[in-house]
């Protein structure tokens, strides 16, 4: 089967004409003794973009959180974070397994916020029987929802006032910069560090960033290398890059509508349980309903979904149009029809 209209998530996108010749015409060196133009370009673009001291380039989001993590604590210590959030359910384990930092994993509401209660109970005592508590980690967006600022200054504040470091796992935060107004630099302001996707939304086909105080962007370097991601002529994949944060950006919104117009199709059928929207991702929990059925009846009309837990999820992204959305909605009534 093949698919036409491919919703299992942003991270599907393809570079189109435009952004294929920038990489083309990309001016590279080796990345790796810090000399490649472009992505030293990039770099620095990004830092300023999310009002950071400095930024390093990485080849995966994976990556760029494990970094984070691991520059943030050393052996033996633990980092806060959602029992649902992406570094520690999708991640591979990868602070336990290679940096051998613990996570401790804490409930997450619907939209991402984690109870400041049990953020403070969960910070250990200084006593040698535990691990030492040393980052708290969030995520903005969290299953396309906007984390709250009021929520993301008091969480902060209170990691801060017991000597904890702060990462914001950022995979999509230009989705939420457009969705509330607000600059990325602003919702990045109460963290140490950030990670930024580059090849969600954004629409290049490699690479996130992470930026923060130089001195931890240092230690995320020499941490890069030991993880296998120094690379080299990267000018290429960081031309894409800068492509994305000049032209689609702003254009995230078109995403974000047509997630809003998806939502309201999905709607008409109370059991597939559709969820709300803030950004460009629909979640639904079907009741009453055969999925499995659901989801192969759309497959042989070339339209794919993502999800898991018994959950679907839509992904609206830039090579998704209207036409999508009309052959979904038509898809949908057929089933219900019983077509």
């Amino acid at each position: 089967m093949t698919i036409i209209d491919d919703f299992r998530s942003d991270t599907v996108t393809r570079p189109g004409p435009e952004m294929r010749a920038a990489m083309a015409a990309a001016d590279v060196g080796d990345a790796v003794y810090d000399d490649c133009p472009t992505t030293l370009r990039l770099e620095a673009v990004a830092a300023e973009r999310l009002g950071k001291e400095a930024s390093l380039f990485f080849p995966s989001g994976t990556q760029s959180n494990l970094a984070a993590i691991m520059a943030h604590c050393e052996r033996g210590d633990e980092f806060l974070v959602g029992q649902q959030a992406h570094a520690y359910r999708h991640e591979g384990g990868g602070a336990a397994v290679l940096g051998s930092v613990q996570p401790q994993p804490l409930p997450n509401a619907p939209d991402g916020r984690i109870s400041l209660d049990a953020l403070r109970e969960a910070i250990k005592p200084d006593d040698f029987h535990f691990a030492r508590t040393r980052l708290l980690a969030l995520e903005n967006t969290f299953n396309g929802q906007v984390l709250d600022p009021a929520y993301v200054q008091a969480a902060t504040a209170l990691a801060r006032d017991h000597g904890l470091a702060t990462h914001l796992d950022g995979a999509r935060l230009m989705n939420a910069a457009v969705a509330s107004g607000q600059s990325a630099a602003t919702l990045a302001a109460p963290f140490d560090t950030v990670s930024l996707c580059l090849s969600k939304g954004l629409g290049a086909p490699v690479g996130s960033v992470l930026a923060g105080p130089r001195l931890v962007i240092e230690r995320a370097r020499r941490i890069r290398k030991m993880l296998g991601g120094g690379m080299r002529q990267t000018g290429v994949l960081a031309a894409a890059a800068l492509h994305a944060l000049d032209r689609n950006v702003d254009r995230l919104a078109e995403d974000h509508a047509r997630a809003a117009r998806l939502a309201k199709v999905l709607s008409r059928y109370p059991a597939l349980g559709s969820g709300p929207v803030q950004t460009n991702m629909v979640f639904m929990a079907p009741d009453g309903i055969d999925v499995a059925s659901f989801k192969s009846f759309l497959s042989a009309r070339g339209i794919a979904m993502g999800g898991g837990y018994g959950v679907l999820r839509w992904v609206t992204h830039l090579d998704l149009d209207d036409a999508a959305l009309t052959r979904v909605a038509e898809a949908c009534e057929a089933f219900f029809a019983g077509e």
